[in-house]
């Protein structure tokens, strides 16, 4: 099991991101919700954009919510030609 931080976070917030603080390598590489208004970051540890207060996730998660969470409708298409 990994031990990889999980945080939601609001759109809007993507041009505060760090990426080399985060896995993810760009904004072309992260999960939105399928509505779009929201990402998902993973990393281990807390980056200086969060501990700064530069971006409050909305959650956060550990890699089972995280899971579980993107197994819902609101971030995985239930429509096969999506």
């Amino acid at each position: 099991m990994n031990n990889y931080t999980y945080t939601i976070i609001d759109i809007a917030d993507l041009d505060n991101v760090n990426f080399s603080e985060v896995h993810e390598t760009s904004a072309e590489t992260i999960r939105k919700s399928i509505n779009g208004t929201k990402f998902v970051m993973e990393y281990s540890e807390t980056p200086s954009f969060v501990t700064d207060g530069t971006i409050t996730p909305l959650a956060t998660l550990n890699h089972s919510e995280a899971l579980e969470l993107m197994a819902t409708e609101d971030w995985t298409s239930s429509d096969p030609l999506a």
